[in-house]
């Protein structure tokens, strides 16, 4: 350590200090209702931008959508090499022709909800109002900070700090690094799409693997502790989110252990974006015990960083990464997903085998139940607005849990994961899904018998 000097300490220091206030300490806020929550910073900046600009933002991502599919169309006709000089512009708008069409159809839902032309299905607030109007501008706000301000989390030193001090739990339990840990904090306090920005970024600049990174993406980018407070609340059972949460917690974790470890996630490569096999060999010099080494590594990989203006420029490109490469893809997803769930009995037919199961676990009202199991994957919210008007508090209760555990919707996490870099597609999504939901199903029916 003693090559460093008290500058390269500093480095390292000061920046993962303020990221760490940033996105994982929380902090008390209060709702537009009054109601007391908890969060963290991030999150209190985005949702001041999110008010201030409430009028604006659907007009403000109808634009961002349509530029992006726009300039798509204007690349993919003229050839990438007008942007050779740009290869951040150019990477963001030569995409293959199913994304290409996916843009375009974010467009044209944005377009048509935006001025309220075209069938209800599509342009109702159930389905792309929801998102246009609402999800868009939770995601416009938190990447706009999360964005700009993610190089303090994963440039100075804080990744290799925490990476090699919690290796010997994350590898034998999850079978991952333990840098993924951060990841998940961030997610918890935080949100799930933080956690999606974290590892996505990561994976591209090489620190995972490409199985690493679908595991990290599709089992840690958790919910929030804030987005399931409500969750509870709509189902009537506020009063019961701290067993709700011990219960989301459990079986999360047990999923956890699972998951990584079969199929579709046991199956992907074990090489990095460069196509390198992943070593799976992180040993502690011997001239060094786990402490040391671990702040020795922080301190190199901050001592790199010397440029304020490469900070900047590359949180804006991350933000417009997120914002041009990301918001198409949930708004054309997601409005398919929740059309189908909305106007179609598609998923109260997938919840039909479930009857006999919940019957045999004693699960009141279980046909209702039943309408619940599935349709989570469209919209996390939607099973506990259908299952609001059930009787039984106890179903309730399972109902709010499973869809909180299941992690994976299409009109947020699953449109992030397949617009990120991360390599997963919509089969793997809903396989990961409905084995989450076999697995967590039965310990959250146990939890709630006992509680109950």
């Amino acid at each position: 350590m003693n090559n460093y000097r008290i500058a390269d300490h500093l480095k390292f220091i000061i920046p993962s200090l303020i990221g760490i206030i940033l996105f994982m300490v929380p902090f008390a806020d209060t709702t537009e209702d009054g109601q007391e929550i908890i969060t963290i910073p991030i999150a209190i900046l985005s949702g001041w931008v999110e008010t201030a600009l409430a009028d604006q933002l659907s007009f403000i991502m109808m634009l961002i959508i349509s530029i992006t599919a726009i300039g798509s169309i204007v690349i993919r006709l003229t050839g990438p090499a007008l942007l050779d000089q740009f290869p951040f512009f150019q990477s963001l708008f030569y995409v293959s022709p199913v994304w290409l069409i996916t843009r375009i159809l974010g467009m044209i839902f944005a377009i048509m909800v935006y001025y309220q032309i075209g069938p209800e299905a599509i342009i109702s607030e159930n389905t792309g109002g929801l998102l246009l109007d609402s999800l868009l501008h939770v995601l416009f706000a938190v990447f706009l900070f999360a964005g700009l301000f993610l190089p303090l989390l994963l440039n100075y030193g804080l990744l290799e700090l925490v990476g090699v001090l919690l290796t010997k739990i994350m590898r034998p339990l999850f079978t991952l690094p333990g840098r993924s840990s951060i990841d998940s904090i961030a997610s918890w306090l935080g949100d799930g799409t933080i956690g999606v920005l974290l590892t996505s970024k990561q994976y591209e600049e090489g620190y995972y693997s490409k199985r690493e990174a679908a595991v990290i993406g599709t089992t840690f980018s958790v919910v929030s502790i804030t987005f399931s407070l409500v969750v509870i609340s709509e189902v009537g059972l506020a009063h019961m989110f701290v067993p709700f949460y011990l219960t989301v917690g459990f079986s999360g974790f047990v999923a956890a252990l699972i998951m990584p470890r079969i199929p579709p996630l046991s199956r992907k490569a074990r090489t990095y974006v460069t196509e390198e096999s992943e070593d799976v060999e992180e040993k502690i010099p011997e001239e060094h015990n786990v402490f040391s080494y671990a702040y020795q590594q922080a301190v190199e990989r901050g001592s790199k960083e010397t440029s304020v203006k490469k900070f900047f420029k590359q949180g804006a490109q991350n933000i417009l990464d997120m914002w041009m490469g990301v918001a198409p893809i949930v708004m054309a997803l997601g409005t398919i997903a929740l059309v189908i769930a909305e106007f179609t009995p598609f998923f109260t037919w997938l919840g039909y085998p479930f009857i006999p199961l919940l019957e045999l676990m004693q699960v009141p009202y279980a046909a209702e139940a039943s309408e619940t199991i599935l349709v989570g994957f469209a919209d996390m919210f939607l099973p506990a607005i259908i299952g609001a008007s059930i009787e039984s508090e106890m179903t309730r209760f399972i109902i709010a849990t499973l869809s909180v555990t299941q992690l994976i919707y299409m009109s947020e996490v699953g449109g992030l994961l397949l617009g990120s870099k991360i390599p997963v597609n919509m089969k793997d999504l809903f396989i990961i899904f409905l084995l989450r939901t076999i697995i967590t199903l039965p310990i959250i029916v146990l939890v709630a018998h006992f509680i109950f």
